[in-house]
């Protein structure tokens, strides 16, 4: 096998898993109920990541949950991306999707009251928060 073959395999194998995923976070965002509009979310982009960061260091959640935050750190950190951010809209909610994803992992992991405790804040902004990370709308 030649090196532009296996150059050519790995590309398109990197570009079925980017497809997957991309459809993938599509299918979850759109049969979330009461989704949080984008703008709403990036609007609350300095909480989360201060959000972020405090549970991710919070020696009192399992380590699994702190290694997966601070994974998302360095993703939201790191110019690669799934979608470039300079796509407009796009480049933004692929961000935003795997942010919710990870809520919604490290919640069922952790519990809502870790999210609630660390919530840096407004109400009105944890309730956002709590839509993206799957919560019911009574927390």
């Amino acid at each position: 096998m030649h090196w532009w073959q296996l150059l050519v395999a790995v590309g398109g194998g990197l570009l079925l898993l980017w497809l997957a995923l991309i459809t993938t976070l599509w299918i979850t965002n759109r049969n979330t109920p009461d989704q949080a509009t984008l703008r709403d979310t990036l609007r609350l982009l300095p909480d989360v990541i201060r959000l972020l960061r405090r549970l991710a260091t919070d020696p009192a959640l399992p380590r699994g949950v702190r290694v997966r935050l601070w994974l998302l750190l360095a993703y939201l950190l790191s110019p690669i991306d799934l979608i470039p951010d300079f796509i407009p809209v796009l480049g933004y909610a692929d961000d935003a999707l795997v942010v919710a994803l990870v809520l919604r992992s490290v919640t069922r992991r952790a519990g809502s009251d870790a999210l609630a405790s660390h919530w840096p804040g407004t109400p009105a902004g944890f309730r956002t928060v709590a839509r993206l990370a799957g919560l019911p709308s009574d927390q």
